[in-house]
């Protein structure tokens, strides 16, 4: 294997079907950026160093500048021969200038090399997932403060609970979404560290510079142990975890919006542009962006699996199964970037049935919770009165009878704590505005949490 860059010592030739096996080419060729970037920083630090010569730094640079202008302009063929990015661009770069280009890989191998262009990857593109999250919870925000007081029921168990406000609801996937920016923001902490310089897993005996290339390339450090620069794939776990948290919420979001959409609810329409039709039934209007974005949540759980799986067992350092650690996480990127454009375009496109929201709070119990309180409030033990306004519900169903609309008589029957004051408190309106708890559904609570939220959206 002598024309192999690293075939000195192989004398055999493999199959091109083994070649093909082994190649990563076929997707970190989306490294190529990086690849060159990380290596136009090793090159300068050699030549600093005097490890090579500034001359031969200077021809090697321009050789990789070229290489980019070409890759970008779609003109660079990489060959499965040459395996990866890393030997596809040594290679063209020899192409170009000569046996010089051998001198870029001193003090370097492909072990810390390609964990530093998977590290620059993710760090240039976690900035966008931020990004992509905070439009989605600027259309939230948007739309929670048009929506204060739209009032629908609150669900547990998919049964009507107690009455919301919509704008209160929307919040709740605000919330959601700050904790994955959060979390995407303590990935850049793990991902904004440098493994060029540890070698293929011991460091090396040149006296090379590594603080110098992490400035370089915009790292805040460098790894403190050469074992675990070129080991550690932490930070995209990391990516693949948050992103699966992430994904997770937007199912959830997704069912609903499924659900409310269909003509039982009936409490929302997605756009014709976020919707599709039935190739037989004319009357059809499917959510299907939203019913796809809740299938491609498997897909990025498995590639969290898949790389939890590949590092579970791996002896220390590097291990060729490692090469499996990048192919899904350009995919999860892919796929969060388009579900969350997704998300933020339905959001914003959509139409809210607020009168239909409000009617199904009509006789449908869920004020139960308000009686109870109220007589509670009265003096009468919590557990006494649940059981006083269940056997009230047990017999409003039997009659056909909402609680809001039983006689006084009636209620005074259960127990003569009621008085007539009891129907404000079972007014959905006054069910929402009295629970001014930390937190609660409350209208004044909505508006300050949409006032707090602007406030936060503001300062990125």
């Amino acid at each position: 294997m002598a024309d192999k860059l690293w075939g000195g010592r192989f004398h055999g030739q493999a199959a091109d079907w083994v070649d093909d096996f082994g190649a990563s080419i076929h997707f970190d060729y989306q490294l190529a950026k990086e690849d060159i970037e990380g290596s136009i920083a090793h090159a300068t630090m050699l030549a600093k160093q005097g490890i090579i010569g500034e001359d031969e730094a200077d021809t090697i640079i321009a050789g990789l500048k070229e290489i980019e202008t070409e890759f970008e302009a779609g003109q660079i063929h990489f060959s499965v021969k040459n395996e990866d990015i890393h030997l596809n661009i040594e290679s063209i770069l020899t192409e170009k200038v000569g046996p010089v280009a051998g001198k870029l890989h001193t003090a370097r191998s492909r072990n810390d090399q390609v964990a530093t262009d998977f590290h620059l990857w993710l760090k240039h593109r976690l900035p966008a997932v931020k990004t992509a999250i905070t439009d989605l919870q600027q259309e939230l925000v948007t739309l929670a403060e048009k929506n204060v007081d739209t009032l629908m029921p609150g669900y547990t168990h998919l049964q009507h609970a107690q009455p919301i406000s919509y704008g209160h609801y929307l919040l709740s996937y605000y919330e959601m979404l700050q904790r994955d920016f959060e979390r995407f923001e303590f990935n850049e902490k793990h991902t904004d560290i440098l493994p060029l310089g540890a070698a293929a897993l011991a460091g090396t005996t040149f006296p090379i510079d590594r603080e110098f290339v992490a400035d370089q390339l915009g790292f805040d450090k460098v790894y403190h142990n050469s074992l675990d620069a070129v080991s550690d794939r932490d930070f995209a776990l990391e990516f693949l975890s948050n992103s699966a948290i992430l994904m997770a919420h937007l199912s959830r979001m997704a069912e609903e919006m499924i659900l409310w959409t269909s003509f039982e609810f009936n409490y929302l329409e997605l756009s014709d542009s976020f919707s599709t039709g039935s190739s037989i039934m004319p009357q059809k209007k499917n959510a299907d962006f939203a019913e796809l974005s809740r299938g491609k949540t498997g897909s990025v759980y498995g590639h969290l699996m898949g790389l939890l799986t590949v590092m579970k067992g791996l002896p220390l350092a590097y291990n060729k199964d490692m090469q499996e650690d990048k192919a899904g996480v350009f995919d999860t990127f892919d796929t969060i970037i388009a579900v969350l454009k997704v998300f933020t375009g339905m959001l914003s496109t959509m139409t809210v049935k607020k009168d239909k929201m409000r009617v199904s709070l009509k006789g449908d119990y869920s004020n139960a919770t308000e009686l109870a309180d109220y007589l509670a409030k009265k003096g009468l033990p919590f557990r006494q009165a649940h059981a006083v306004v269940g056997m009230l519900v047990y017999q409003g169903i039997e009659e056909g009878t909402a609680l809001e609309d039983m006689p006084l008589s009636e209620l005074q029957k259960a127990s003569e704590l009621f008085e007539e004051d009891v129907y404000q408190v079972l007014d959905p309106v006054t069910a929402v505005n009295t629970r001014t708890s930390l937190g609660g559904t409350a209208m004044e609570n909505v508006q300050k949490e949409v006032e707090s939220a602007k406030k936060v959206l503001a300062s990125r």
